[in-house]
């Protein structure tokens, strides 16, 4: 075999470059002190070190996370703390205010400025911010503040139920917030009581309000509970002489409760047992254009005598249909009016179901419904000027359009800001009245009891909350564990053997030096030095 220059040549030097690649190999691992520089160094071991360090990677947020809740949880024990302690002092104020025997105007004057106060405080924990801006107690509406309102306008709550969860672990979600409607809103009440606001369609500027209320008779509300109550501001010319006025009726039914009643802004307005004041300029209805179905202008020559043969009309109204009987003797239209108006035959009571009023012009649907009559005969034709027997319809009715409104609704649940907003209210109306110790006596007692529900309330979400902190504590102790375990054998894949890469370094050289001497010696091996 014969072997060439050039061969030589290219056998040395790929030696040559393969031993000072791998001296430089080792020197960049004795410099970064690791073992695996490229997956191609150990293909196995680079797998695992990347498996390991992406679950230090994530072992690291979730501690970060870890830390996160806790401060957030930390944080809204502060608030509960705090709402907790505020409750105790309005306990003590109530049970002092029960000595109505003593305590004068003035000193209830001193408790309600006192709880006026505190219900300024409670607003401010229970709209408490974290670091970040966000309300802690407002579930995922986290930028809204959760309760806006006074005792002017009632409290509303604009969060939601949710609670923003933290992952502290790979299947592991913690609450690190909590909704404010579970911890103060839905707090079980003593009585049967109500929850007060104003429609969002209304058009008055300023906005109408709405007190918080309170249960005047609760005999009296009882008996009407669970109904709602809707007070609708009508036309100002239902009220003589002409001005605001308003009708509450029940929100179900439609049954009036308080009809065309003057409103004067602020006037405290009793109905089923609750009191409540409305206050503002509010936009009135307008007043319903009647239906009508007028009689003909004149009879016919000669009287028309139903008595021996009665004839019917059938008159409906929306859904209701009702049957009128003509049975007596009509000779003009006064007489007409006279028997459709009539009690003993039932056509008195049929009208009345139909909201319908009749006289010797017509009939009159007052709430501007139009209605129907048919299922008459000829005769009857004749006599009212109608055609009944083929149908005849109103067409002029206009129904009202109602003016602003306020909702007074029932409820077996009452926040904690109402509970400090009707304690107050009632303090501030004593006047040293039997009446007035009475109502004392009531509040003081329905207070101390709904405040021991609130108690309740808030102290469950602490609980909720130490468990989630314990929670805490051990998964972030499993994550040190981990850390501690995943680093080692992290190490162990890794980092280097110091003393072996520099033996195999000193081993490296060596024989790179030798390579290189011998190729010395070998490149000058040629026939023409034999000449």
């Amino acid at each position: 075999m014969r072997i060439s220059s050039l061969q030589i040549f290219d056998i040395a030097n790929r030696n040559m470059s393969d031993l000072s690649g791998a001296i430089t190999k080792t020197q960049e691992q004795i410099s970064s002190g690791k073992r695996v520089l490229t997956p191609a160094d150990d293909p196995v071991a680079s797998t695992k070190i990347l498996q390991l360090t992406e679950e230090l990677s994530n072992v690291k947020q979730y501690s970060a996370n870890i830390n996160s809740a806790r401060n957030s949880l930390s944080l809204t024990e502060a608030s509960l703390n705090g709402v907790t302690d505020l409750i105790h002092r309005i306990q003590e104020l109530a049970i002092s205010a029960g000595n109505t025997a003593t305590l004068s105007k003035n000193e209830y004057a001193a408790f309600a400025s006192e709880v006026d106060s505190r219900l300024q405080e409670l607003m401010n924990l229970v709209n408490t911010k974290n670091a970040n801006g966000d309300y802690i107690f407002a579930g995922f509406k986290s930028r809204q503040q959760p309760f806006t309102g006074d005792a002017l306008s009632g409290f509303r709550y604009n969060g939601d139920e949710g609670q923003q969860k933290i992952k502290v672990a790979n299947n592991t979600f913690i609450p690190a917030t909590d909704s404010g409607k579970s911890a103060f809103v839905d707090v079980p009440s003593s009585t049967n009581t109500i929850n007060t606001y104003v429609s969002p369609s209304n058009k008055s500027d300023p906005p109408l309000k709405i007190s918080v209320g309170r249960v005047v008779d609760q005999k009296i509300y009882d008996e009407f509970y669970p109904e709602d109550i809707v007070i609708t501001f009508n036309a100002d010319g239902n009220v003589v002489p002409q001005g605001k006025n308003f009708t509450a009726t029940a929100k179900s039914t439609g049954r009036v409760l308080l009809n065309n009643q003057p409103y004067t802004p602020g006037q405290e307005i009793t109905v089923q047992g609750v009191a409540v004041k409305i206050s503002g300029n509010p936009v009135s209805g307008v007043a319903a254009v009647p239906a009508t179905q007028s009689f003909g202008a004149q009879l016919p020559t000669g009287p028309f005598d139903f008595s021996a043969s009665p004839q019917t009309i059938q008159i409906r109204v929306g859904s209701i249909t009702q049957s009128l009987v003509l049975d007596a003797n009509i000779t003009n239209t006064a007489d007409l009016a006279a028997n459709l108006n009539d009690v003993a035959n039932g056509n008195a009571a049929r009208l009345a179901s139909l909201g319908i009023r009749v006289d010797a012009q017509g009939l009159h649907m007052d709430q501007g419904i139009n209605f129907s009559i048919s299922s008459g005969s000829a005769a009857v034709d004749t006599v009212m000027g109608l055609t009944t027997s083929t149908g005849s319809q109103s067409v002029d009715g206009v129904l009202a359009i109602a003016g602003d409104r306020a909702f007074v609704d029932s409820s077996n649940r009452q926040d904690i800001l109402t509970t400090l907003a009707r304690f107050s209210e009632t303090l501030k109306a004593y006047d040293g009245s039997a009446a007035s110790r009475q109502a004392i006596t009531g509040v003081v007692a329905s207070t101390l009891d709904n405040l021991n529900f609130a108690q309740t309330s808030v102290l469950n979400v602490v609980s909720t909350i130490g468990a989630r902190v314990n929670t805490l504590d051990s998964t972030d102790s499993q994550h040190l564990d981990t850390q501690v375990v995943g680093q080692k054998v992290l190490s162990d894949l890794s980092n280097l053997d110091y003393a072996e890469a520099a033996t195999r370094l000193s081993q490296q050289s060596m024989v790179l030096e030798a390579t290189q001497q011998s190729f010395i010696r070998v490149s000058q091996l040629t026939l023409f030095s034999k000449l």
